[in-house]
């Protein structure tokens, strides 16, 4: 979601863009005060056990394209049925046949929604314990090479996974903007 919102305010991206490297390059270089960067992409599939938890996942999400494939074609079945008999049926029959049309579209839409969530925990799940020692590892070569920040370049936007606490100018940014001590 939050990419969807920079793909639609462009200059937000822009914006943010500047300010990082602004940012990074208003740091009080310290000896040691490096930016470094990983490819996400390409560690994972080296992980033991991943390839498990990707075919696992993968397992998962065609059961749930399935049954969301079934309750499609039942709609469809179910929308030429009421099409096909629809100039014969009595303006009440008209009606009630409808509002079963209607409900057993709700039902699917609803049904759809919660695989679509359950999909989402299932993901988390199988991908929590790779990112806690993906996130393990690199919190610990930062610390280890006196890094400042690493960031993923895997996807667009570099994303920033990694930083020295000490590097957070936040604090005084405010202080500056409040006028306060």
């Amino acid at each position: 979601m939050s990419q969807n919102r920079l793909t639609t305010r462009p200059w937000a991206l822009i914006a943010v863009t500047v300010l990082l490297v602004a940012g990074v390059a208003a740091i009080p270089q310290q000896p040691g005060t490096i930016v470094a960067f990983v490819e996400l992409d390409l560690i994972l599939p080296q992980m033991p056990g991943y390839a498990e938890a990707e075919s696992t996942f993968s397992e998962d999400i065609a059961s749930y394209q399935a049954e969301v494939e079934a309750l499609r074609v039942s709609f469809d079945s179910a929308g030429r049925a009421y099409q096909q008999q629809e100039p014969m049926l009595s303006p009440t029959m008209r009606q009630q046949r409808q509002a079963e049309l209607q409900q057993m579209q709700q039902q699917a839409m609803t049904r759809e929604q919660e695989l679509a969530q359950r999909a989402q925990e299932r993901n988390a799940e199988l991908l929590s314990p790779f990112e806690v020692r993906i996130q393990t590892v690199i919190d610990g070569l930062r610390a280890e090479r006196n890094l400042g920040m690493i960031f993923n370049v895997s996807t667009p936007g570099n994303q920033l996974i990694s930083v020295d606490p000490s590097l957070n100018l936040t604090s005084i940014v405010i202080q500056r903007i409040t006028g306060g001590p």
